[in-house]
């Protein structure tokens, strides 16, 4: 099997206190991210939009073998065609799919069944995963699947706020109709359904905290 050829590397390092610096910064820009529901209907040229996947494609990925498709979606007709399927599925998950507890914990969140972002929004990006390959008639597993897209999504989310972008990642459940409308071979299979654009002017979000440092992570020294 041929190996990949092995080139030098190397990466800037800080001192301590410029990382004490860097990480407290790191740390607060990305605090200032939230998830949107109100967009504006502002177009983003494709150009972004290419920077913003080909920063999430720099992820890392099981075997490198980058087992990510981004759609991008920016025809009306076909971001009606979504929403309107997305709502039919939304609908019964919130009168019967969906159990007592669940629809406790989003009533806060103010969110329903009901969702206009996905035509408004300039732009869908929806991801989807592939769980094997074909070389040829040959069916070949990839690794880490779930894993490595969920990664990429994350890099994708960083990349929109960095543009001064929002974003909201949903998951109408099931997503099946996503791989019908967009008409995508059977080896993949929608992981998530990320609308982005500029907020609206008079976007509101929940006043919600996130947790301390103390509420997610144990040291073992």
């Amino acid at each position: 099997m041929k190996e990949y050829p092995f080139i030098p590397y190397s990466k800037k390092t800080y001192s301590e206190a410029e990382m004490a610096v860097r990480s407290k910064d790191h740390f607060e820009y990305y605090n200032s991210r939230r998830t949107v529901r109100e967009f504006s209907p502002k177009p983003i040229t494709d150009k972004v939009i290419e920077h913003i996947l080909l920063s999430a494609s720099t992820a890392p990925s099981g075997a490198h073998k980058q087992l990510w498709t981004f759609c991008v979606i920016t025809n009306a007709n076909l971001k009606k065609q979504i929403r309107e399927a997305a709502e039919k599925e939304e609908y019964d998950s919130y009168n019967g799919r969906m159990p007592a507890d669940w629809l406790d914990d989003l009533a806060p969140l103010g969110t329903d069944w009901q969702k206009p972002f996905l035509e408004i929004a300039p732009a869908l990006i929806i991801v989807f995963k592939r769980s094997y390959e074909f070389k040829g008639v040959i069916k070949k597993n990839n690794y880490y699947v779930s894993e490595s897209v969920g990664i990429a999504c994350g890099f994708l989310l960083e990349a929109v706020h960095y543009c001064g972008l929002v974003a909201l990642t949903h998951t109408p459940s099931p997503m099946n109709f996503l791989c019908k409308l967009l008409n995508r071979p059977e080896n993949e299979k929608p992981y998530l359904l990320i609308p982005i654009g500029y907020p609206l002017e008079s976007t509101m979000v929940p006043d919600i905290k996130r947790k301390e440092i103390k509420d997610i992570a144990v040291f073992y020294k």
